[in-house]
C-alpha cells in the first residue's frame, strides 16, 4: 500500500488509474466509522454489504452498500 493509491496498491500497474482510484475511494468509504443514528456517536462500522453495526450501543441496521 502506498500513499498515492492507498488500498488499490495491491493491483500494481494493472486495470488503469481511473478504476484503481474508484476502488480506493470506495474502500476508504466502507472502512471508516460513521455516526450512529441511535446514540449519535461515531462508532458505526460496516458488517457486510448494506449492514451496519454500532460498536457502542450494539444497534444493527441497514443502509447503503458502502456508506450509511
Amino acid at each position: 500500500m502506498t500513499k498515492k493509491v492507498g488500498s488499490a496498491g495491491r493491483f500494481g500497474v494493472r486495470y488503469g488509474r481511473k478504476i484503481r482510484k474508484r476502488v480506493a475511494d470506495i474502500e476508504k468509504k466502507q472502512k471508516k466509522f460513521y455516526v450512529c443514528p441511535s446514540c449519535n456517536v461515531v462508532r458505526v462500522k460496516r458488517v457486510s454489504v448494506g449492514i451496519w453495526k454500532c460498536k457502542k450501543c450494539g444497534l444493527k441496521f441497514t443502509g447503503r452498500a458502502y456508506e450509511v
